[in-house]
Order: C-alpha cells, then structure tokens, then sequence
C-alpha cells in the first residue's frame, strides 16, 4: 500500500550527490577513502572521541564491540528487553548470555535502578541505550560498572550528537556504535560507526575491522606489507556511501534544527490531546539535550494502539510500533526470558506508536498528522 504521508522518507540535505560523484571520479569507490577520512575527522573532532571508525552498520560496530571485548562462552552481558535485536545479537554470536533488564516508565531506556541485581560474576558489559536519542542515567551506570569491573557499551543508534549533562552521547562507554541506517537523523542508506573512547582499543579495532590484518598500519607507512594477525571481518563502509555521508554530518546542525522544529510541534499541537485521552508522550529530563530522533505515543492500550494505526491508515498516513521485547521471542526464550520478567517493557511493547518524522516532513504534511490523531479516541478503539 502507498501512504499519501510515510513514515519515514530519505532526503538531501546538501552535497551529497556531487560527493558520491567525486568519489567514483576518483577512483577509490572501496572503504577507507577520502570521504572515509573526513567522516572520521569530523565525528572525532565534534565528539571528541580518540578515535571514530565507519563500519557497513550499527551491527557490525556492536559486533566489533563484542570482539575488541573478548567476550567468550558463557560470559553474560546485560542489555534492555526494549531494543533491537543487534543490541543482543552482536554478544550472543561471540558466546554471551543476554540478561535482560526492564525500562524505566519516563524515557523508556534501562531501568539504571535493576543493574546491581543483574549483576553476576560472569558479568562482562552493560549496554545502555539511548532510546529515541534521549541519554540514559549514564553516571549511575558508570557507577554500578566501576564497582564491579564490567565495561559500559553504549548503543547510540538514535542518539548522535545529543547530550548527558553537556556531554555527547556515545563518549561514556568504553566503546558505543552509531548507526547511519535511511531511519535515522544522519543517514548514507545503511552504516554506522564505531566510537573507541578508550585508546588501548584503537590498534586492535583497526586490525578488526580490516579482516583482521594490520593493513592500515601498511596505509600509514608504518610497515612495509600488510598480513594477518587477529581475527575479524569485513566492516569497512564504501566511500560511496561515506561520500553521502560526509554531507550529511556537514548539515548536521541544520538537520537538528529542522527536527527540533517538528519534534516540538507535535509535542504543543498534541500534548492537549493526550492528557485527555490518558496518552504518554516523550520524556526528556532537563538534563538531557535530546538528539530528536522520533515522536511516539504510548498509548493506554494495544486496542487504543492498534486503532490509531488503522485510523492514520484509512487516512493515508503510516505510523508503527517499534520493538516487540526481546525477551519475549523465541530466541529470548531460549536464554530464559519469560512473561511478566520485564512488565514496563511489556506494556510499552503493546502500547507505544510512532508517528512518521523525517528531515523533509512538511508543515502541511504534519498538520495532516496532528488532525488526524487529535480526530481519534482512546475509548471507542476499547469498545469495539
């Protein structure tokens, strides 16, 4: 079905076809180019990391996490029930139990009150995320991970460049993985990044990600040939799509902008609404700078939830649900997740909608929206 309004829509915001044209004039479409380098320059010096590596996903850089980690068999590492499955998946491939922890009711990321009693002696990482860019109690979670000696992996797929008390988000943990997939603020179609906070890991991550050989070393001119010496893979992004990156990151301030603007648009023209119809919009404590990644409702229901999806669909518009709780599927069940195990997570799974938000959302586009929801009631959706 084609929806008059989507819910989400890749656009331009720049140079970004003139940069993929150059980097296939210049002959070095394969990762690692001139467009590489600047996406690196630019996200190290913004952020403020040690060092920032593109990598083909947010999946792939978790992944490296896992690796750079050393995570082994029987290692557990705890992660919220309310993410995608990466979030779990890059551990669980090298070995590791996921632990699921529940969210807080506010902000809908990891309930920081439930780490200690999660923690065990086979512990290995905690891997907060930002949920809808807004940062997680990151200093009570780098408290509880200093007690016990566990490294912090922060999941920052929707959260690039916003702020924990004046800081950047993916500079907490030891490492954290950026994605650049076509949903998100800054966006080349599909990639992501890894963000190394910690210097000791910058040598091994480079090696990782070239197939595990020292080839950048080779680059650099530090050796005089390049071969194996780790394990690893493949998870160099295409200057192609570092070409359509980099004039993204370049606009960021202006895609912020522009987000902010929709983001609190909805936030006025519904907030009316919601408090009528027992509807939960999007918490951002002031002491988060939010990266405005989404805007969702939860909604006092799944009837109240999936009659709202039905009403924007009979008008055009699509809006979704997002996560169905990780330890509810199959593949959580079989690392023991069991019903009424996360209960916040659980009703947040039924309940919460996504509105469509995208760069090139338009004023009349969004006024369609808002008339829309303001049109729909919470109680009609139970009775029938």
């Amino acid at each position: 079905m084609l929806y008059r309004i989507p819910f989400n829509r890749p656009g331009l915001v720049g140079s970004e076809l003139r940069y993929v044209a150059d980097a296939i004039t210049q002959g070095h479409a394969a990762g690692d180019g001139a467009y590489t380098g600047r996406c690196h320059a630019m996200l190290e010096k913004t952020l403020g990391a040690a060092r920032v590596l593109l990598t083909t996903s947010c999946t792939h850089a978790l992944e490296m996490a896992a690796l750079l980690l050393d995570i082994q068999p029987g290692d557990e590492v705890i992660v919220p029930s309310f993410t995608f499955v990466s979030t779990a998946n890059a551990f669980v491939l090298r070995g590791a139990k996921p632990v699921f922890i529940d969210i807080r009711p506010d902000t809908l990321n990891l309930d920081e009150s439930r780490l200690e009693e999660l923690i065990t002696l086979r512990t290995k990482a905690i891997v907060p995320v930002h949920y809808a860019g807004v940062a997680c109690e990151m200093d009570d979670i780098l408290q509880v991970a200093r007690r016990h000696g566990v490294a912090v992996v922060e999941d920052n797929a929707h959260g690039l460049f916003a702020r924990y008390k004046g800081r950047y988000l993916g500079t907490f943990g030891a490492i954290a993985a950026q994605s650049f997939h076509e949903t998100k603020n800054v966006t080349c179609g599909e990639g992501g990044a890894i963000i190394l906070n910690d210097p000791e890991l910058v040598e091994r991550a480079e090696i990782l990600r070239e197939k595990g050989t020292n080839r950048s070393k080779f680059y650099r001119g530090q050796v005089d040939k390049y071969t194996w010496v780790d394990i690893g893979s493949s998870y160099l992004m295409s200057d192609i799509l570092a070409a359509f990156l980099c004039a993204q990151i370049e606009r960021y301030e202006q895609i912020a902008a522009t987000r902010r603007r929709i983001w609190e648009n909805y936030a006025a023209e519904l907030s009316g609404w919601a408090a009528a119809q027992d509807v939960q919009l999007p918490c951002v404590p002031p002491h988060c700078e939010q990266a405005y990644h989404m805007f969702y409702l939860v909604m006092p229901s799944l009837q109240a939830r999936q009659g709202l999806i039905e009403h924007l669909r009979s008008k055009g518009i699509l809006s979704v649900f997002h996560y169905v709780p990780l330890h509810l599927s199959p593949m959580g069940a079989a690392f023991g997740g069991r019903p009424g195990q996360c209960p916040t997570t659980e009703r947040v799974g039924e309940c919460l909608l996504r509105l469509p938000f995208y760069n090139d959302l338009s004023s009349a586009e969004q006024a369609d929206v808002v008339d829309a929801v303001r049109q729909f009631e919470c109680r009609d959706a139970v009775a029938r």
